[in-house]
């Protein structure tokens, strides 16, 4: 597997409403046609907390072009005193016969830890322009084995059965002056993706050295599973990496091959992957440097997966 890195594609700097600050977290992709993708991703304000708005990408030709960006959130903070208070971001975009439903990260701001994640879902009916939540509370609540985090990164529909690749965990641990979340990646199915159990399976644990494995973004290409993640130790932050797997449960797990350079937007983290195949050729979007504070850059593979 090669990628040929091709940098920045949505540059926050020149292109973000006045809502919105700086980055575009997590972009998350709703393919509309064969050349055009719409990426949700979460705008932060100038007090750091996001709502989802979203980016519109269109392949020209042989090159990506930006050709949209939504004028106002599509999907804005919760109430006072829920669990998505002090910010939204989009974790998994899903087509569902005539709506789109959006699992997302909900932020709550306590006071011991730094902050608790929990996963809500939220439903379009007008093809993507604006979400309203299916519930004001979380539809993966905490659990015992998941006190502190609990999102759906990637939801797909098979054989009737809605399935669940998920991040969660239940502690910070401290390293220096920093503490930093330790949670890793898990599996679980749902009858209608709504109703989750209480209990799911971890299916991709930290190695030694790392906190964290996190937003993992599974896509089926023929036979085979192919799963894009990042990985973060306590000295490097996060960098992607993959996994592939024939039965979706087992996973081995593979070197991406991305090489970095000092002056490029990810010289310093390349986080939140997400995979599109456009007229035959398929591209990753992700995030760069402090998760994506200018926006998020792209790579071409040579050959397919």
């Amino acid at each position: 597997m090669k990628w040929i890195k091709k940098g920045l594609l949505f540059n926050v700097a020149d292109q973000l409403p006045d809502w919105a600050k700086d980055s575009a977290l997590q972009p998350c992709p709703l393919k509309l046609n064969e050349t055009t993708v719409r990426f949700y991703c979460g705008f932060r304000d100038e007090q750091g907390v996001s709502r989802v708005g979203y980016v519109d990408i269109q392949k020209q030709g042989h090159s990506l072009q930006v050709i949209g960006v939504s004028e106002k959130p599509v999907l804005n903070i919760g109430s006072d005193g829920c669990f998505d208070d002090n910010g939204v971001v989009p974790s998994c975009i899903v087509r569902h016969g005539s709506e789109i439903r959006m699992y997302y990260a909900g932020y709550q701001l306590v006071k011991k830890v730094r902050f608790l994640v929990l996963g809500g879902l939220a439903i379009s009916t007008d093809g993507g322009e604006s979400f309203i939540r299916y519930q004001e509370n979380p539809v993966l609540e905490r659990t015992q084995d998941e006190l502190l985090f609990r999102v759906a990164h990637s939801v797909l529909l098979e054989n009737n059965t809605w399935r669940a690749w998920y991040g969660g965990g239940s502690y910070f641990e401290k390293h220096g002056e920093r503490t930093l979340p330790v949670y890793d990646i898990r599996y679980m199915e749902s009858p209608d993706g709504i109703s989750f159990p209480q209990q799911g399976t971890v299916v991709l644990e930290n190695a030694v050295t790392e906190h964290r494995v996190g937003r993992p973004f599974v896509y089926k290409a023929g036979g085979t599973y192919y799963m894009f993640f990042g990985s973060s130790t306590k000295d490097v932050p996060y960098r992607l990496t993959y996994a592939v797997s024939t039965d979706s449960k087992t996973w081995t797990r593979k070197d991406i091959g991305l090489e970095y350079q000092p002056s490029d937007f990810d010289s310093e983290m390349s986080a939140y992957p997400s995979i599109v195949e456009l007229e035959g050729t398929t591209f990753l979007f992700y995030n760069g440097n402090d998760y994506g504070a200018e926006g998020f850059g792209y790579a071409v593979l040579e050959g397919s997966l």
